[in-house]
């Protein structure tokens, strides 16, 4: 199958990730979000991006800036995304915020179009109740830096058809990555996994048994990790691990997944991670790049 276009709701960081994976290897993005403030600072981060991604993965194409514009559709108008050959779903992991998304996307796209739900911990099933069409949504969860990693968690809902799981394959291919398919469950492999290790090296922080930094550097130099626990949680946002956490103990009910106190105290006090500049670690402000 040939992607000429491919439709991108969620601007943030997992989001503009996949809008630069998809104009490096010439696919064209429509980009919905919510405000132009967030498109425009996409677009800039995108062109930064395209810029500098060959030069820390050489096996990526070279896109110029001209590419990118020509390649790339800025809109607050869901259907905007009506002439997409597939979606890519990046909302916040938020269900009572997901949820009306696609009950607009069924409306607003043609019969056959597959849905591909990138949720860090919200079942595959779940999303796709909210559609009339549950076998043609399927679980594409990229990791971060989405155009630097090579290897994406596919997971199989329910209902998913052979056939969109082939296209969402088909889609990887033509980003040269490989999908490791695996079945529904609340934070499938990755996250239900990783999200105990950030959240357990949140209570060692609050317990006071050792500093930030000590605890990621253990990690680094004893397990040859290219980043620690903390370190991972303020890429990813403290937002986002905190709301997955909360969808891991609804889910399972188990006390293992309570949220760390001093993770959510961080949440509270706008303190999100690398996305604004002070989390477990402070990072220095700069100023947004801007379009060239």
């Amino acid at each position: 199958m040939r992607f000429g276009s491919i439709g991108v709701i969620g601007a943030g960081n997992i989001g503009t990730g996949v809008v630069t994976d998809l104009v490096l290897h010439g696919i064209s993005a429509v980009v919905v979000d919510t405000s132009d403030a967030i498109l425009q600072r996409a677009q800039s981060e995108v062109l930064h991006n395209v810029r500098v991604a060959p030069l820390l993965l050489k096996t990526l194409p070279r896109a110029s800036q001209d590419d990118v514009h020509q390649r790339m559709v800025l809109t607050m108008k869901l259907q905007d995304v009506a002439g997409c050959d597939f979606i890519i779903e990046n909302v916040t992991e938020d269900w009572k915020i997901k949820k009306p998304v696609y009950e607009q996307l069924e409306t607003i796209m043609p019969a056959g179009i597959c849905f591909g739900a990138n949720t860090s911990c919200i079942p595959i099933t779940q999303i796709a109740s909210a559609t009339k069409r549950p076998t043609q949504v399927v679980g594409v969860h990229f990791m971060n830096p989405v155009h630097l990693k090579q290897t994406v968690e596919v997971i199989r809902g329910f209902h998913t058809s052979d056939e969109t799981l082939n296209t969402l394959m088909a889609l990887l291919a033509d980003l040269n990555k490989e999908g490791i398919v695996v079945e529904d469950s609340p934070g499938f492999v990755s996250n239900r996994i990783s999200h105990l290790f950030m959240n357990e090296a949140a209570f060692v922080l609050q317990d006071n048994v050792t500093t930030t930094e000590k605890i990621d550097m253990i990690f680094k130099k004893c397990f040859g990790h290219k980043m620690g626990p903390l370190e991972t949680a303020d890429l990813i946002g403290l937002d986002t691990v905190m709301h997955s956490l909360d969808v891991l103990y609804e889910s399972f009910h188990d006390t293992k997944y309570r949220c760390c106190p001093l993770l959510r105290k961080l949440v509270y006090a706008g303190h999100l991670g690398r996305k604004t500049g002070k989390g477990f670690y402070s990072y220095p402000v700069v100023d947004e790049k801007k379009p060239s």
